[in-house]
């Protein structure tokens, strides 16, 4: 068997967007991210089908983009509700440190955004807001023992996991449907 090939990173996530201006204002003027790409396309890629929209990239420190999609002739105001990070998603950026967590939770809070934090969760320490599109962002700096106790976590990961899923088998076989195997 060929061995599996390694995957490098995240080159960009993509989410919808109300408004691409808003959008970028947010992303480069509040965060601080240059925006590398602003993409207007007529058609959905790879077909002759028509679909106006933008793409636009915004690129972190690392190289890593978050992206947005603008997508004017199908946009709802009932797509952009704040987004619940334990129920739905959210996206933790990572920054150098606490002095820089503290710097942005000042800076949102003084542009009237609602920050959540800092909570400690052990191997990070976290704050919470959300963007324009109503997606929960997290600005996480890791712990000086972030390392250490990732390493802990994976040697009991396997063990954990299967724990996990005898302790709410049956809880998620009365909650989902299961497909079964062809």
């Amino acid at each position: 068997m060929t061995a599996v090939p390694k995957i490098l990173g995240i080159h960009h996530s993509a989410y919808l967007c109300r408004d691409a201006e808003e959008t970028r204002d947010f992303y480069c003027d509040v965060l601080g991210m240059r925006m590398r790409a602003t993409l207007a396309i007529m058609k959905r890629p790879g077909t002759d089908e028509d679909l106006r929209y933008m793409h636009l990239f915004f690129e972190m420190e690392d190289g890593n983009y978050i992206a947005f999609f603008d997508l004017p002739d199908s946009v709802s105001e009932d797509l952009f509700y704040k987004k619940d990070g334990m129920h739905e998603y959210h996206f933790a950026f990572e920054l150098a440190d606490l002095d820089a967590q503290q710097a942005f939770k000042d800076r949102l809070e003084n542009l009237g955004l609602p920050v959540r934090g800092p909570i400690d969760h052990g191997f990070v320490t976290s704050i919470y807001f959300h963007d324009p599109n109503g997606l929960q962002l997290e600005f996480t700096v890791k712990a000086e023992r972030h390392e250490a106790i990732m390493a802990e976590e994976e040697a009991k990961s396997a063990e954990t996991l299967a724990q996990w899923t005898a302790l709410t088998a049956a809880t998620k076989a009365e909650r989902l449907k299961v497909v079964a195997a062809e």
